[in-house]
């Protein structure tokens, strides 16, 4: 059994320090090299995992400690590992930012619990000496974090990056590994939710070789390489030393069966493709096959005992949306005659009843009598917690879901509708209004807050028991 997993965690004193092009820029270059890497991802986000995935060629997978806990974490790195010769895995936010003063859930928590090494990128605009006072700090905030190198960015010339250099290694006795100038190119557009998705990328190919050029060209390759492989032994088992994941069992379901036994569509287009590959994982573990769909391209439903829409960028697509009047049909009719629906998000965008943008509205799949317009700054932002508080198809009352919420989105109005009510209460986070998420009709159920399923569980059983009983019904 494996017992060393070579590792790295890219991480920085704050957002927007340049983590995502250095992690893109590592996976890209050693990939050239023909090196198997396996990107991770902290932090509740889909767009930068997706763009590691692109630069890996394998999926991305999130270890965030309020989402999935500890044990899971371990179980998920362990598992998804495989075969690779090193993975890479990026912080988000400052490298000590978390919940509160404690930093609960920060990238450095889950540094300790991978007991990974940290490369610390570093924003070098209009600073020099003070640079070694910062790492110096970020050394000495906490002593059990394992800060091995850094990489300096944003650099103006020759001269400033001398004086940062040695004010680095003399005063914090570590190396730096790569110096960054500052970057005329554009080659990662952002818009107003972060990057612009790899998916809607014009030129993924070259913004991944971009990266993996500057990783060339900037970095020392060797140097990064020799940290990641001289992590700390992880050992797993009971009773053994190192990092031990004892107490974790297999995480595929119990009810895991060899053959499919239901169909399970997904909405996965450039208008929707915010999703956990874990959440994939966890319903085919339960006997589930997959269909993915597009609701840009096609004229209607194939036949699936369930459907999943996760979050993306409806409001982007509205027009291609709109103009699909045969797919929104096929979509509201399915579920008044009661097929199991769950929707994330841009998917509880989709399921309503219009999204207004500027003076044009462009008309939704109509399950929900709900329009929603988008706003210039984020209406929610961060982790929820949520309390199953009234009946619906997936959860047992009382249950409590952590999740996160991102959205620019917001309700212009929404009207009553029998049958139609509210399931969750949120405990924290904003929902969808007065605290209330979760709008439930029939057999389909739409929040904004998003749920991923080794954190909740009950997430893919519920999908599955309805994706059951539906196919009986049927």
């Amino acid at each position: 059994m494996k017992s060393r997993y070579p590792r790295l965690i890219v991480a920085g004193l704050k957002g927007g320090s340049g983590k995502t092009v250095l992690s893109l820029g590592l996976i890209a270059a050693w990939r050239e090299k023909g090196l198997n890497v396996v990107p991770y991802k902290k932090g509740p986000d889909y767009i930068d995992a997706g763009w590691l995935s692109a630069a890996a060629g394998r999926p991305c997978y999130n270890l965030d400690p309020f989402l999935i806990g500890k044990e899971k974490i371990l179980y998920s790195f362990r598992e998804h590992f495989g075969k690779a010769a090193c993975s890479v895995i990026e912080g988000n936010r400052g490298l000590y930012d978390g919940m509160d003063s404690a930093g609960t859930y920060s990238t450095a928590e889950l540094s300790k619990i991978l007991k990974s090494p940290v490369l610390l990128i570093l924003d070098c605009t209009k600073v020099t000496r003070t640079a070694g006072a910062m790492v110096l700090g970020m050394q000495k905030f906490d002593k059990k974090i394992n800060i091995e190198g850094v990489v300096l960015n944003q650099i103006a010339g020759t001269r400033h990056e001398k004086v940062v250099r040695e004010s680095i290694e003399k005063y914090c006795n570590i190396p730096v590994l790569g110096a960054i100038p500052k970057l005329a190119k554009d080659f990662l557009s952002e818009r107003h939710m972060g990057l612009t998705p790899f998916q809607e990328h014009p030129e993924v190919g070259k913004a991944i070789s971009y990266t993996a050029e500057i990783a060339r060209k900037y970095l020392d390759l060797d140097g990064i390489w020799h940290i990641a492989q001289k992590a700390v032994p992880l050992v797993t088992g009971i009773g053994g030393r190192g990092l031990g994941i004892s107490g974790m069992k297999n995480a595929k379901s119990k009810t895991l069966t060899p053959h499919p036994i239901v169909r399970i569509g997904i909405i996965r287009d450039s208008a929707f493709q915010f999703y956990y590959p874990e959440n994939f994982e966890e319903l085919e573990n339960r006997g589930a096959i997959l269909v993915e769909i597009s609701a840009l391209q096609e004229k209607k439903l194939p036949d699936i005992d369930a459907l999943y829409i996760g979050g993306g960028f409806p409001e982007t697509n509205a027009i291609a949306l709109a103009k699909n009047a045969s797919f929104r049909k096929s979509v509201k009719n399915a579920v008044e005659n009661g097929l199991p629906v769950y929707a994330e998000c841009g998917g509880l965008m989709y399921l309503g009843k219009s999204i207004m943008l500027g003076n044009k509205t462009y008309p939704m799949a109509d399950v929900f009598p709900v329009s929603f317009c988008l706003e210039e700054k984020p209406q929610a932002h961060g982790y929820t917690i949520v309390e199953v508080n009234r009946s619906n198809p997936f959860y047992s009352k009382r249950t409590v879901l952590k999740g996160h919420e991102f959205h620019y989105s917001n309700i212009v109005y929404i009207e009553t509708k029998k049958g139609m009510s509210f399931s969750f209460r949120m405990k924290r986070g904003e929902g969808i209004t007065d605290k209330m998420d979760g709008l439930c009709y029939k057999n389909a159920l739409a929040t904004y807050t998003h749920i991923h399923a080794y954190g909740s569980p009950e997430w893919a059983d519920g999908l599955i028991k309805q994706s059951i009983l539906y196919k009986k019904r049927k």
